[in-house]
This record gives C-alpha cells, sequence and structure tokens, in this order.
C-alpha cells in the first residue's frame, strides 16, 4: 500500500491563478505557508477538508486538484 501516491497540481493552478503565491493560498484555507509547500512536494497529504478547500479556491472539482495513483 506504500506505493499509492496522491499527486497534485497546485503549483500550476496558482500560477494560472495571478501567480498566487503559497502564503496567499495558506491564508485562503487557513493553514501555514508550510504546510502548503509539503502538499505541493508530495510530502504530506492534505485531509479531505483541506482538500476540499484548496479546491474550492480554485473553483475546480477536487479532482482537478488531486490525483491518487494507483499502480496496476
Amino acid at each position: 500500500m506504500g506505493s499509492h501516491k496522491i499527486s497534485n497540481n497546485i503549483r500550476t493552478l496558482r500560477f494560472h491563478n495571478d501567480e498566487m503565491t503559497q502564503q496567499d493560498l495558506a491564508d485562503k484555507v487557513g493553514v501555514t505557508r508550510q504546510t502548503i509547500a509539503a502538499i505541493e512536494k508530495g510530502k504530506y497529504s492534505p485531509t479531505l477538508e483541506l482538500a476540499f478547500r484548496i479546491a474550492k479556491v480554485f473553483k475546480t472539482p477536487l479532482d482537478n486538484v488531486f490525483t491518487y495513483d494507483v499502480p496496476e
């Protein structure tokens, strides 16, 4: 089960939203900049609630922000 991975498009979404900074996103969803950085790098998986809050900021469905990769 350790080979499954959650990837994300947060950095790309931030860039396409007026080059939003990690701090801007963190402020909007109520976490620290370090948390956003860790999520972007794949070092931390957000809670489901936080994942939905991030998607809401970008006005996009959750699966446009996060992808759960399952090896075949």
